[in-house]
């Protein structure tokens, strides 16, 4: 197994967009020369040339190079010691003159020191586990790792070995506890293991976790550890440049081309630990409707094997494997929810199916109007055919389908929805306004293009809003704020969106070699465009700041692109030349209406509640080692969650019934039913469609009509 520590976020890419690096020149390279050095050689040449933003390699680069490549080798701080850094430090303003010369003396001193002091804890977690744990003892233990010294000495570094392992080793014991509790619940002859043996299989449990985790060190090569010093290259420039190895390119364009297996979601590694970034509609997570993004997963328990794997500090692409599996197959997640409780979350695997993943509308009734909402998951398209079913094409048709019901408001629904293929945004854009500008696109040569609708007709000219939240990004920030510009839609949602204003390109690295003789080099996925605004303002950073902003889970905590490392920044240019919707007589006034009603909204006031206190449980970083007292801090978290429970209790008195296509769809298509039912059940619950259709309500329109009839006809 050659295995990647990081992983890159799929669904926030794109445009369809050239590349703007075309030069043709080749680099000339001594076939006796290190494979890993003409690697650095190559792509410091590509960066230079082909980013957007292309960093000074100087010495303050390479400061920044150091602290992040090392804190990534070793997040908890648990293999160097102060004297490893102390020889490390020699090379902390030196980084920048290494890629220059294209040298990895750095990298080669850092990697074989990391393969000692590996072999040193491995013996260290060997003999800490032979013995018992004391859960009684008064003690804690600091898991805010950024911000504690290396260990001076190993006398030191083994003590924190014991901590972290006594507090893995506290988590299980607990949970063997309470597993104990619930089988004398459910067999009253049952009888339960005493806590001297439940300690014991609680080292067992722990002690296994390590011995898998330490055998896939074993099976990674130097070549394996290198692709993570080059990445702490690249991701100086951005976030979203990402060296692929030639394996990692094989699965990136695999993931590219829809294929979508296992639980249904998506997962990034942060630190030490495995985080849900997104939940595939359709797939067998959503369907659960338990794990939610923001989740970490700890442990990973197979339907026929006793013991859970615990995953936090592993290889992303192992937790991946651990993850995965045949279709049919139950996996049992040990998950820390956003609020900070634990919860084991039983999954059955199942191939995602890509239907669901598509544009989907309901009508909304109340007071004897109708109003159409349309979900759209992500801007999907076709990369081989753009003639293909595609974003644009479905919209066109739900919105038709919704008119011939005779809808007099729509909302379309880009909550969670990551992004996509840019030219499907101008189209949709261009169904609600006549022709102009929709978005302008940047290169780094401050070249300027600027994407227009070029079809006079409207589709729709009635109420529109939109609904955003923290994880609309990219392709959705540009139709949310075009929308806005034309002041043609309403844009409730969080303060602001993701803040994706960025594009990028997959660049194959072979192209510049001269020779053959190394082998294949991988690709770059490497920022080479900046979104901008109709108005000139840039998405990035910034993202989009709705007209209405309500609270949700993820208003406090750090989900965002300004939360990422080395994002690039916010800036504006010239705004395109554009005229704003002229079809209300009311706008501001909706939007003040709107906001009065959300500000005596008690449903609201507890999610923002619940969302502080989430920030709160993700800032603890002291905990108890005592058992007594880490079972009362769970108790406590888990009665202060319940107070929350209250935000699904919610109702609206909102109606919601599929279209007639669909519903004829549902006598032979059970399964189809089923989901339209329980998707109708989540919205009826829903506050913030709930007040989308109020604005819809209080939109006055002035009497032009605008829309096509024809296409209602076709």
């Amino acid at each position: 197994m050659k295995k990647n520590f990081k992983i890159f976020l799929l669904g926030l890419l794109l445009a369809v967009a050239s590349c703007s690096f075309t030069t043709n020149k080749k680099i000339d390279t001594d076939p006796s020369s290190d494979k890993d050095e003409v690697l650095i050689e190559l792509i410091s040449f590509v960066l230079s040339r082909g980013h957007y933003d292309p960093k000074e390699i100087d010495d303050s680069f390479s400061k920044a190079v150091y602290d992040d490549y090392l804190l990534g080798l070793d997040p908890r701080k648990r293999y160097f010691l102060e004297s490893d850094m102390k020889d490390f430090s020699k090379y902390e303003d030196k980084i920048d003159e290494e890629i220059n010369e294209h040298k990895i003396a750095f990298f080669n001193l850092t990697h074989e020191r990391l393969l000692k002091r590996i072999t040193e804890a491995k013996g260290f977690y060997e003999e800490i586990l032979e013995k018992p744990f004391d859960f009684s003892e008064k003690e804690t233990i600091n898991t805010d790792y950024d911000n504690i010294p290396y260990a001076s000495s190993k006398k030191d570094l083994k003590e924190r070995w014991r901590q972290q392992l006594k507090f893995t080793a506290l988590g299980n014991y607990h949970d063997l506890k309470e597993e104990e509790k619930m089988k004398v619940e459910e067999d009253e002859n049952y009888t339960p293991l005493s806590d001297k043996e439940l300690e014991k299989k609680a080292r067992e449990t722990t002690k296994n976790s390590l011995n898998e985790a330490f055998d896939i060190f074993d099976d990674l090569d130097k070549k394996d550890w290198f692709s993570i010093y080059v990445n702490s290259i690249v991701e100086e420039f951005d976030p979203h440049t990402f060296y692929f190895a030639p394996r990692d390119k094989e699965r990136f364009d695999i993931q590219m081309r829809g294929s979508l297996e296992g639980i249904g979601a998506r997962l990034q590694k942060k630190m030490d630990n495995i985080k849900i970034v997104e939940i595939i509609s359709g797939g067998p997570a959503w369907r659960g409707e338990e794990l939610e993004v923001g989740d970490l997963i700890q442990k990973v328990k197979q339907e026929d094997e006793a013991e859970p794997v615990n995953i936090v500090g592993m290889p992303i692409d192992d937790a991946v494997d651990l993850i995965k599996g045949p279709k049919g197959t139950k996996v049992t997640l040990t998950v820390k929810k956003v609020d900070g409780t634990v919860e084991n979350i039983t999954i059955v695997r199942d191939v995602v199916e890509i239907e669901e993943t598509y544009a989907k509308s309901t009508m909304v009734e109340k007071n004897d109007r109708k109003y159409g909402l349309i979900n759209l998951p992500k801007f999907y398209f076709d990369m081989e055919d753009a003639s293909n079913r595609n974003a644009a094409s479905d919209i066109k048709k739900e919105i038709i389908r919704l008119k011939k019901q005779n809808m007099d408001g729509l909302v379309i629904d880009l909550r969670n929805n990551g992004g996509g293929s840019l030219s499907t945004v101008v189209d949709i854009a261009g169904m609600f306004i006549e022709e102009g500008p929709i978005v302008q696109v940047r290169s780094g040569d401050n070249e300027r293009e600027v994407l227009h609708d070029k079809d006079d007709s409207i589709l729709w000219d009635g109420p529109l809003v939109i609904l955003v939240n923290e994880l609309s990004a990219s392709a959705s920030e540009i139709l949310a704020a075009a929308m806005q510009d034309y002041e043609r839609a309403i844009i409730i949602g969080s303060k602001q969106t993701y803040g994706k204003g960025t594009v990028q390109n997959v660049v194959d690295l072979n192209r510049w070699m001269r020779n053959s003789d190394f082998g294949d080099m991988g690709a770059l996925k490497i920022t080479t465009q900046k979104f901008y605004r109709v108005n000139g303002g840039s998405t990035q950073l910034k993202g989009v700041e709705s007209d209405v902003v309500v609270p949700d889970r993820y208003s406090y905590i750090d989900i965002g692109e300004r939360d990422m490392q080395n994002p690039l920044p916010w800036d504006q240019i010239e705004p395109a030349d554009y005229e704003k919707w002229d079809g209300y007589i009311d706008f501001g006034k909706t939007i003040e209406s709107s906001k009065q009603r959300m500000q005596k909204s008690e449903q609201l006031k507890l999610i923002d509640e619940s969302a502080k206190w989430i920030k709160e449980q993700r800032e603890e970083n002291v905990y108890s080692l005592n058992y007594e007292d880490y079972k009362q801090k769970i108790t406590e978290d888990e009665k202060q969650a319940k107070r929350f429970d209250a935000i699904q209790d919610y109702t609206t008195d909102l109606t919601f019934t599929s279209l007639p296509y669909e519903e004829e769809m549902f006598e032979t298509d059970t399964t189809l039913a089923e989901k339209r039912s329980r998707w109708h059940k989540s919205l009826s619950k829903d506050v913030y469609v709930e007040e989308a259709v109020n604005v819809l309500e209080d939109l006055k329109q002035n009497n032009i009509r605008r829309s096509e009839m024809a296409d209602i006809k076709k």
